[in-house]
C-alpha cells in the first residue's frame, strides 16, 4: 500500500503600489512587508521594500504615484495563515523628522488574476493628553515599532487610532498559484 505525498503549493504574486492619495502630505515614501503562516516559507522575490521618495502630481488629483513593483513566492502546504502585505507611508513633519503617515494591511487575493486593491490607511494616536503634548513638543509621532503587527490582532488591543479621511494607498497585487507535488530534499 502506497501512502499519498504530501503537496505544496506555490503562491507568485507580482504587481505594484501604484498610488497614494493624502491630502494634506507631500514627499512620502513607502516601505511593504509581508505577513504569513508558520506553514508558509518565501522562495523567491523580495519579502519587504522601500520605495523613492514622491511628490505629488499637478493634475486634479494629486496623486502620490510610486509605481513600486512587488514579486516574491511563497512555498506552503496549506492555506492557514495566508500572506498578508503590510504599507506604511512615511514623509517630513514641518521640524524635517520622518514620520508615519499611514499603515494599512490586506491578504494577498485568494484568486488569480489581476486585482486592484484600495487601503484605508491609519496612524496610532498617544492614549493620554501628556502623551499627545510631549509627542508634539518632541516632534516624534507614536508609531508601532514593528510594523507587521498592523497585520496581526494581538498587541493592538488597546491601541487608538486616527483614520484621516480620503488617505488611501492603491495596490495591485496579481497572484497565481501552482500545485506540485512534494519532493523532499
Amino acid at each position: 500500500m502506497t501512502t499519498a505525498s504530501p503537496s505544496v503549493f506555490l503562491l507568485m504574486v507580482n504587481g505594484q503600489v501604484e498610488s497614494a492619495q493624502f491630502p494634506e502630505y507631500d514627499d512620502l515614501y513607502c516601505k511593504y512587508c509581508f505577513v504569513y503562516g508558520q506553514d508558509w516559507a518565501p522562495t523567491a522575490g523580495l519579502e519587504e521594500g522601500i520605495s523613492q521618495i514622491t511628490s505629488k502630481s499637478q493634475d486634479v488629483r494629486q496623486a502620490l504615484v510610486w509605481n513600486f513593483p512587488i514579486d516574491v513566492t511563497f512555498k506552503s502546504t496549506n492555506p492557514y495563515g495566508w500572506p498578508q502585505i503590510v504599507l506604511s507611508v512615511y514623509g517630513p513633519d514641518v521640524f524635517g523628522n520622518d514620520v508615519v503617515r499611514g499603515y494599512g494591511a490586506v491578504h494577498v487575493p485568494f484568486s488569480p488574476g489581476r486585482h486592484k486593491r484600495t487601503i484605508p490607511m491609519f496612524v496610532p494616536e498617544s492614549t493620554s493628553k501628556l502623551q499627545k503634548f510631549t509627542s508634539w513638543f518632541m516632534g516624534r509621532r507614536p508609531e508601532y515599532t514593528d510594523p507587521k503587527v498592523v497585520a496581526q490582532g494581538e498587541g493592538r488591543e488597546d491601541a487608538e487610532t486616527e483614520i484621516p479621511r480620503s488617505t488611501w494607498v492603491c495596490l495591485c497585487p496579481n497572484p497565481a498559484w501552482l500545485m506540485l507535488p512534494f519532493c523532499p530534499q
